[in-house]
């Protein structure tokens, strides 16, 4: 009978639990926030680590009065927010180390900050240009790091940029920056 001599465990990792060491070890990169934006982050912050941890601590103890864990689903449910209010506090923390904050102005090219309308096809659009935060495009902010964001990213009103999408590429003319 062989001799079996190495045996080795490998056990999944949860990856969501240590988001604050990925964002620790991850290339520092710049995030372009609004003063708005950046206060926001800076106040859900502060709820998170008082009202949410707190209120998290209160349900965890609550779950393990109720007896066995392994069977427990309030422990387990609460143990899945605990996770998910550390992921976004390690989250909001990096955003806010590493913010630059850019305030709308008016430039000669497409840059962080300032609001650009194009024509795609006769038909006007008004995009700001924000960051990945707060990129909202109901509200016509678009982030730089988006595939139309990035292409407009230095070009000068009267220019024309084609952007490639899924549906191929699409031309679009810069009409106004400000």
């Amino acid at each position: 009978m062989p001799l079996i001599r190495d045996i080795r465990i490998v056990l999944p990792i949860d990856f969501s639990m240590n988001l604050g060491y990925y964002c620790h070890n991850m290339a520092k990169k710049t995030q372009y926030l609004s003063e708005e934006k950046y206060h926001e982050l800076e106040a859900e912050l502060a709820h998170l680590k008082v009202v949410e941890r707190k209120k998290n601590a209160e349900d965890l103890e609550y779950a393990k009065s109720l007896g066995d864990l392994s069977e427990n689903a309030e422990y387990h449910e609460a143990r899945e927010r605990q996770a998910d209010v550390e992921d976004r506090i390690a989250q909001i923390e990096y955003s806010l180390k590493n913010s630059q904050i850019v305030k709308s102005h008016h430039s000669g090219q497409v840059e962080v900050g300032t609001t650009v309308t194009v024509d795609k096809n006769g038909q006007a659009e008004t995009y700001q240009i924000v960051g990945a935060e707060e990129a909202d495009m109901a509200a016509g902010k678009i982030s730089y790091e988006s595939p139309l964001g990035s292409a407009l990213l230095g070009y000068k009103k009267g220019e024309e940029v084609a952007v490639v999408t899924p549906k191929g590429k699409t031309k679009y003319k810069i009409v106004d920056i400000k």
